[in-house]
């Protein structure tokens, strides 16, 4: 009787193949673009996937200003920061932050989707968002990404 062992793979950091995506947020809701980013950051949509190692790809976001809320959540959203100051809460609605700075709300909401630690810091810093279509990763060529939802 034979027993065949398998074998679990765990990814190094130095045999990491990362690729370039791009994004394109127009017309869709802020958490379904999101939770695509996040796994293409973190690097689960890829065979080798390792927990501890940042074997994820760089993500391009374009067209930001574009992005969508289902319902009244346009008029009811906000986002709540403080500095750590006595009175420096401050809150910020979705319909003033589209004008204003767009990039932050898809950066906010793939801060949530990605771990709270070291990794998840070095993860982050691979996404880029942008206002408009234009972008300047032209150089890396990247690719396009394909939704998985409507």
């Amino acid at each position: 009787m034979e027993i065949s062992a398998k074998i679990t793979k765990s990814l190094r950091k130095e045999d990491v193949q990362r690729d370039w995506w791009i994004v394109d947020a127009a017309g869709k809701t802020v958490g379904r673009v999101a939770t695509e980013v996040a796994i293409l950051l973190r690097g689960k949509h890829k065979p080798n996937f390792t927990p501890h190692v940042d074997n994820g790809d760089f993500v391009i976001v374009i067209n930001s200003e574009k992005v969508q809320l289902e319902g009244k959540r346009v008029e009811q959203k906000e986002y709540f920061t403080h500095s750590g100051y006595p009175t420096g809460a401050r809150l910020r609605k979705f319909k003033d932050l589209v004008n204003q700075h767009p990039e932050l709300i898809i950066e906010h909401a793939v801060k949530g989707m990605i771990p709270k630690n070291r990794l998840g810091r070095q993860i982050f810093r691979k996404l880029k968002v942008y206002r408009g279509s234009a972008h300047p990763h032209e150089a890396q060529m990247p690719k396009n990404y394909e939704y998985n939802f409507n």
